[in-house]
């Protein structure tokens, strides 16, 4: 099974993302923990990452993809896989869906976590005093809103007029929201 998972920062992606690919047997690949990962080993990646997420700002395209890239050809994913965090754009959407024609490969499902955005930067606001996280700053945040709604949204779009959109409810018990997913997902198929 070849799924997204999309949402606005906040909305429990990462958190669901690890149990859905559990639960239909393939990779999580998640271009937030790719770049944390690169953070925190201080490599020449990671410094770049770093200054750009601190501002709150995305990763330029052509990085990302290069990087979503190199993860798909990874024998892992050849039968499957969850993507978090990609595609947040239309470019990135026209370079994934290049990538799975050229491939002979499609989307089977995008899941879509719909969460109200002030609800969403409480979320935030909480997991960053928890985590000490230096991205997740309330100015931050709202910057981050801003560019999802802006960059990301028309995707859900895009999506929808392709018929693989699956909207679920993004707000309720961890296992509750889970349980709507597997159940969105098993009647697309």
């Amino acid at each position: 099974m070849r799924l997204l998972i999309m949402g606005a920062p906040g909305a429990g992606k990462g958190t669901q993302a690890t149990a859905i690919a559990e639960h239909y047997r393939v990779p999580a690949i998640s271009t937030g923990d790719m770049f944390r990962t690169n953070i925190k080993n201080g490599t020449e990646l990671g410094k770049k990452v770093k200054a750009i997420m601190d501002a709150g700002d995305l990763v330029p395209d052509e990085l990302t993809d290069a990087i979503v890239v190199d993860r798909l050809n990874e024998d892992d994913a050849a039968s499957g896989f969850l993507l978090d965090g990609y595609p947040r754009n239309m470019h990135q959407v026209e370079a994934l869906d290049a990538y799975l024609k050229e491939h002979g490969q499609q989307l089977d499902a995008v899941i879509s976590l719909d969460v109200d955005p002030e609800l969403l930067t409480q979320r935030l606001l909480k997991r960053a005093e928890i985590e000490g996280r230096t991205d997740d700053n309330e100015e931050t945040i709202r910057n981050r809103m801003k560019v999802y709604s802006s960059q990301t949204e028309p995707l859900l779009e895009h999506y929808r007029s392709a018929g693989i959109l699956a909207p679920v409810d993004g707000v309720g018990e961890i296992d509750e929201v889970r349980q709507r997913i597997f159940a969105t997902l098993d009647s697309k198929n």
